[in-house]
């Protein structure tokens, strides 16, 4: 988050606002008029505290920051953590500077789902009311005993809570190692099997050391972003290490950071991480989002080790070869040629990354920033924070959704500003790798201003379509409950690891469907600081058959399953093919 943000940044000596017209009238023809003629048949009502998030996600003062600590917000995630088939929701909470009276401090919440549209909190019960500067959530099955557990980041000490089984969590964090032996602001996080031995790791990015005695404050730094005081940060402050822990499969974790070569990354001030296969050799790579700092592509290189490749892979700065202040990341991929592309969300100012995939060329994975001719360059002026590459109209064709938020409250008074509360940011994809903002066009909560920052995704109704999650700062989390009007077909699959992992974290899945191809990965952490459904949801357009579903599972076995249904909820459990085919709206049996 910069302190001196310039409102335009330039590209070949032309401003922002100029190239973002060029790359409008550069779109394709044919695209526009696709957009034309084709109503998206999308619609989101915002039902959080109708449907019982009635705990507000407290993080900071609300009209003035004196540390950055204030500022960055915490996650949300969607999981089935009593395996019902039904997704509950878990929302990281955050604390203030000045602290709280005993027993009234914030804490994380856990609302179960009661399939009826409905939470019910159960954060008392479960074992999981737990106070402080809390940051990213992910989820993964570390144990491999059926059910999800949970990971939190935080200012201070991170936390592994390990599931029961049975309704109730018990914090391991001590136990398993990794809680870490001092204070650090601990950001982004996902599980992963970074060594494909059938157990989770865990890899855990580091923000800022940042010590609140003795770190300096908007008057004495001094601090100014537009001639206003604001909280000191990152530039001058000591940047984070991130960690990688390896699980030895016996529940407990090692730090192999220095030894795997994750702290030699070139850049710090890690925020959002991202764990994907992205130059398709079946082994996971991290992507980790950095905030003024150049952004790091781990590549795995199949023996334990990583090699941070993102300055020569295209994805460490901007276009013009600038840092820039990223904040969330996803993958996706949005133009069908079979490579995981990455979006990555950056500071106001800044456009949003867009990083299209050329696969291995000579032996170098690269790829081309397509923010500004995709037409993404629309938009510089808002924060970005979480987002995720979804196919919200079920047309085959993955859209991207971001939600906004300034970093600072006090650019309320600013004419400059969009403001501290945001609107959210719809691209539809027009199928010929243009996007079109159709935010507007869609309306309702959409355009509604929060400050918002994780955001999740996931079917919470199982009517077949995508629904978002957005935690705020000092407000209540948003539910949006995706309405479809249009009658696409879909499917959503849940894998089940028997030799991998239990979470089946890392498969790849390449489905067939009419004259279409679709591949994701189930994948945990990514967005900012929050975890989407371990389900993976395919829109499959008017098709009314998957023709084949190839899975590749982290263990390496592939498997091949034929002419499935469409409009079901598929539970796959490895070496064992089909164990559950259920109609939308019926949820899945354990």
């Amino acid at each position: 988050m910069l302190q001196f943000a310039s409102t335009y940044r330039s590209f070949l000596g032309l401003p922002i606002f100029l190239l973002s017209m060029i790359s409008i009238c550069a779109m394709d023809f044919h695209s526009v008029q696709k957009d034309n003629q084709d109503s998206y048949g999308v619609g989101f009502t915002s039902m959080g505290r109708a449907a019982g998030l009635n705990s507000k996600t407290i993080y900071g003062d609300e009209g003035r920051n004196r540390y950055l600590l204030e500022t960055t917000g915490s996650g949300i995630a969607w999981f089935d953590y009593d395996n019902d088939g039904w997704l509950d929701i878990f929302v990281v909470n955050g604390a203030r500077i000045e602290g709280f009276p005993r027993g009234q401090e914030p804490t994380t919440h856990l609302y179960r789902n009661n399939r009826k549209g409905a939470f019910t909190d159960v954060t008392r019960e479960s074992g999981l009311a737990r106070s402080g500067w809390g940051q990213a959530v992910c989820i993964g099955d570390y144990d491999n005993d059926g059910f999800d557990d949970l990971f939190v980041t935080y200012y201070g000490r991170n936390t592994l809570f390990k599931n029961n089984g049975d309704g109730t969590f018990a914090d391991v964090s001590e136990k398993a190692g990794v809680a870490g032996g001092r204070v650090r602001w601990g950001s982004g996080a996902a599980f992963m099997d970074f060594d494909r031995d059938g157990d989770l790791d865990l890899f855990v990015a580091n923000y800022i050391e940042m010590d609140l005695k003795t770190v300096p404050t908007p008057e004495n730094g001094p601090c100014l972003y537009k001639g206003k005081f604001v909280a000191c940060g990152p530039p001058g402050l000591q940047g984070g290490k991130n960690i990688l822990y390896e699980n030895d499969g016996k529940g407990n974790f090692r730090d192999v950071s220095e030894k795997s070569g994750i702290t030699k990354a070139a850049g710090t001030y890690c925020l959002g991480v991202l764990v994907a296969d992205f130059d398709n050799d079946s082994w996971p790579d991290i992507y980790v989002a950095s905030d003024t700092d150049s952004s790091t592509l781990y590549l795995n290189n199949k023996d334990g080790t990583f090699k941070d490749i993102g300055i020569e892979a295209g994805v460490a700065y901007s276009p013009e070869g600038k840092t820039q202040a990223g904040m969330g990341v996803t993958a996706g991929d949005y133009d069908g040629d079979g490579l995981l592309d990455i979006f990555k969300t950056n500071f106001a100012g800044e456009l949003s990354s867009l990083y299209k995939n050329r696969g291995v060329k000579s032996g170098l994975l690269s790829f081309d920033d397509a923010a500004l001719s995709s037409g993404i360059g629309v938009n510089t002026r808002y924060l970005g924070w979480g987002c995720g590459f979804v196919d919200f109209d079920n047309d085959g064709w993955l859209d991207i959704f971001l939600v906004n938020g300034h970093v600072y409250p006090e650019v309320a008074g600013l004419r400059s500003e969009i403001g501290y509360a945001q609107k959210k940011i719809l691209y539809r994809n027009l199928g010929t790798g243009n996007f079109k903002d159709i935010s507007d066009q869609v309306g309702g909560p959409l355009i509604e201003p929060v400050p918002g920052r994780g955001t999740a995704f996931g079917d919470f109704d199982n009517d077949g379509d995508q629904d978002i999650l957005i935690n705020t700062i000092n407000d209540y989390p948003e539910l949006l409950r995706c309405d479809s009007k249009n009658s696409n077909n879909w499917t959503t699959i849940k894998l089940i690891g028997v030799k991998s992992n239990r979470s089946a974290i890392g498969a790849r899945l390449r489905l067939a469907a009419g004259d279409r191809f679709l591949i994701d990965e189930v994948r945990s952490g990514g967005s900012y600081y929050s975890q989407n459904d371990l389900r993976i949801h395919f829109g499959l357009g008017k098709s009314e058959k998957i023709t084949s579903l190839e899975i590749q599972w982290p263990s390496g076995l592939k498997e091949t399953l034929k002419d499935l249904p469409v409009n079901r909820m598929i539970r796959i459990r490895e070496q064992s093919g089909v164990v559950d085919s259920s109609q939308n709206k019926a949820g899945m049996s354990k």
